[in-house]
């Protein structure tokens, strides 16, 4: 005797949802974002003055090595566009403008070193290539830290005018108790800044940075840079 077949409906199964388990989970709310803003400001500042101001070398490095790590965790928090960071590449108009103030800046120190009588190179044997190719990434590091961190949260909470004045300040503030660079950073904090609130790329800015930085070097002698060091460092040298 034949058996007739029999169909049997297929359960219907319900779609399982799965947990979105992406960054987006370390999002601070909107409410408490200024209170964030804050926090990462003061943390990584206190961080960085840590660096500059213990007692003993080893734990100055430690202390620098974490300040900058904490810095770039915030950054990957945070998840910016990389044009807010300054991370895409300059127009070729702020490029050109960064780099010609700058080169005028330079010449013009260097002449009037040599007009006052001064040495050129003040500093014969110092720096190595070594040590001017690892300036020159720091100068890159600083920038990053000054602009992409710094100036975008302070950017965040005063408007980006405000930002130039009081980011330029805190890089200013980073380098006493050196004379020299003190006044340097603060005038080129300002100039920085200001080009990084309307061309937005921290490339020509860190360029700059390292050559403006090595003229001081080329023009100023070690017995007023003190090996271009800051905080305890500069008071021990």
């Amino acid at each position: 005797m034949a058996v007739p077949s029999k169909t049997f409906a297929a359960p219907v199964v319900a779609p399982v949802s799965i947990p979105d388990v992406r960054l987006s989970a370390l999002e601070v709310p909107l409410a408490y974002r200024r209170y964030f803003t804050w926090f990462q400001l003061i943390v990584a500042y206190v961080f960085m003055e840590r660096a500059l101001w213990s007692s003993r070398l080893a734990f100055r490095n430690r202390w620098a090595f974490i300040a900058v790590i904490t810095v770039f965790i915030f950054v990957l928090v945070d998840r910016p566009s990389l044009q807010r960071m300054g991370l895409s590449l300059p127009t070729s108009f702020g490029a050109s403008l960064v780099l010609a103030v700058s080169f005028a800046t330079a010449v013009f120190l260097v002449l009037m070193v040599r007009w006052a009588g001064g040495q050129i190179p003040s500093n014969p044997t110092w720096p190595s290539l070594h040590l001017t190719w690892q300036y020159i990434a720091w100068a890159l590091v600083q920038e990053f830290m000054l602009q992409s961190f710094f100036f975008t949260r302070c950017e965040d909470l005063f408007g980006s005018s405000a930002a130039v004045w009081i980011a330029a300040t805190l890089f200013a503030a980073a380098h006493l108790p050196s004379p020299i660079l003190t006044t340097f950073t603060l005038a080129g904090g300002l100039f920085f800044c200001d080009m990084f609130r309307r061309y937005r790329s921290i490339f020509p800015i860190g360029i700059v940075h390292a050559a403006l930085g090595l003229t001081l070097v080329l023009t100023m002698p070690d017995s007023l840079l003190h090996n271009m060091r800051v905080g305890i460092g500069f008071l021990l040298y």
